[in-house]
Formats: C-alpha cells, structure tokens, sequence
C-alpha cells in the first residue's frame, strides 16, 4: 500500500487543499485546523449547518494564513491579544481572536456576524480518553488528529450507492470524490475494501500511528464541496451496508506515536 494524498484544512470545515508532503504533530498535520469559525454567540461553526464554509479557502504558511473566497479580494490573517473560551465539541479551549478585518471579510461571505479564532496552543485539547491516552492531544478536528481513508473503500462505497440508485430507478449519480471525506492521508492499493476497519496499527512513511477508533460519519458528506448542493448520499447507501452501533462508517480515525513526515508515494505498512 501507499500514500496516494495528503490533505489539511487550515480553518476547520472550509475547503481542503491537497499537499505533497506534510510535517505529523502530536496533534495532527502540520497547518491543520488550527483555526475555526464562531458565530455571534461564541459558537463554533461547521459547515453541517452552514455550508458556505466549503467556499472558503484557506493556507498557512511559515508567517500565518491567507483566507481567499468567491466575495473578496484575499486577507491575509492578524491574530490578536484577545482571547476567549470556546466549547469544541466535548471540550472549553481558549482560543486567540484574529481580529476585525477576519471578521468583516467572513461576515461577508456569511451574510451573518461572524469571527475567526485561532489555536495558538495545540497542546490544550485532549483527545477523548476512551480511545486515547492521557497524553494525547488534538488541534480543532473533530476528534482525532488524523483521518485516514482508502481508494478501495470509496470504489466500493460508489458502486454500492449506483446499485441502490439503480434498484429505485434512479439515475445513476457520479461517483463520490474522496474530498467528501475530508481525510488527512488517502491510502491506494488496500487488498480489500474497508479492510482498515481491523486495523490497530500502521506505519505511514516513517511515523507509527495508533487507530483509535472507525470514524463515524454525519450529514457533512451529503455536501458536494464544489456546488454546496445538499443530497441523500453517501449517508443513505452507508446506513444500508455499514451501519451500526446507530452510526454509519467510513474511514478510521489515528493518532500518532512520534512526530515525523508523511509523503504522497510513501509506504503504508501494517504493524
């Protein structure tokens, strides 16, 4: 097996950008979801229930990160002073405000009051104890530092959902990109599909991760990152054949031993 993309998401759920190689963190990629959205009430956003997010990219480089969208000209990002307490998911995490010209450029996008926030510390956030140990810690992902996936579970993913479209007398969709997925490292060459599902640990390049746990996924994946159209799949064709515990399934969730590099062509190597 090998690595055949690397992603990161700068701010957490807008648009991904494919990378050669990345740097791995106790917490994730590096440059990855270190940053979020919040609304007026100090809650953060995700676009499950806000969808124009997808239409925002943004980069990191070695000085900060740069926003660019459909609405404006693009911003390079000033953190502040200010900073404040935000409820992620399971957990308060103090977070830096990145300052008004941020938040006029996405309030725009928005069409609502809104603010960017930055974690300047990734060592805040702990991963859920369940599955981790006490030391382990996550940036602003939803749960884990890294998400990996397979080519070979997405082809079969795609031909059951054309199966299911052709049994209802559908027109048979376009396969599903990967990027609904959102991954970190999309694995090619697996000899099974879903065969991830069993494993406990893999090399990837030279960093030994641990699998924490499936990934279970929500209605994000029924977004098309490229029009925001919402649809019924893969979330439909998923509750059909990979469905349980009340969750439906796609991808497994890891957290690494040691910090290292993980590149596109690198092996994959189960331990």
């Amino acid at each position: 097996m090998r690595v055949a993309s690397v992603h990161i998401y700068p701010v957490k759920s807008t648009m991904g950008h494919d990378v050669e190689a990345a740097d791995v963190e106790p917490w994730g990629l590096a440059g990855d979801r270190r940053y979020l959205v919040i609304d007026g009430k100090g809650e953060m956003l995700t676009a499950r229930q806000h969808p124009w997010l997808l239409s925002c990219r943004a980069e990191v480089d070695a000085d900060g990160l740069t926003l660019t969208g459909p609405h404006a000209a693009p911003l390079r990002v000033t953190p502040t002073p200010r900073t404040y307490t935000i409820k992620v998911r399971r957990t308060e995490v103090e977070l830096t405000d990145c300052g008004d010209d941020a938040a006029a450029w996405l309030s725009t996008l928005a069409g609502e009051p809104v603010r960017l926030a930055w974690l300047d510390d990734p060592t805040r956030r702990p991963v859920n104890p369940e599955y981790g140990r006490p030391s382990d810690r996550v940036s602003l992902a939803d749960g884990y530092p890294l998400l990996l996936t397979s080519t070979s579970s997405l082809a079969r993913l795609n031909d059951w959902i054309a199966e299911t479209a052709a049994e209802r007398g559908e027109e048979v969709p376009v396969p599903l990109a990967m990027r609904r997925f959102r991954p970190s490292v999309v694995v090619s060459g697996a000899g099974e599909p879903f065969e991830e599902d069993g494993w406990t640990r893999v090399r990837v390049g030279e960093v030994d991760f641990r699998v924490a746990k499936l990934c279970d996924r929500c209605v994000m994946t029924t977004i098309d990152p490229g029009t925001l159209a919402k649809g019924k799949e893969p979330l439909r064709t998923l509750a059909r054949h990979r469905r349980w515990d009340g969750k439906v399934w796609f991808g497994v969730n890891l957290i690494p031993d040691a910090p290292g590099r993980v590149s596109v062509d690198d092996p994959v190597t189960l331990l």
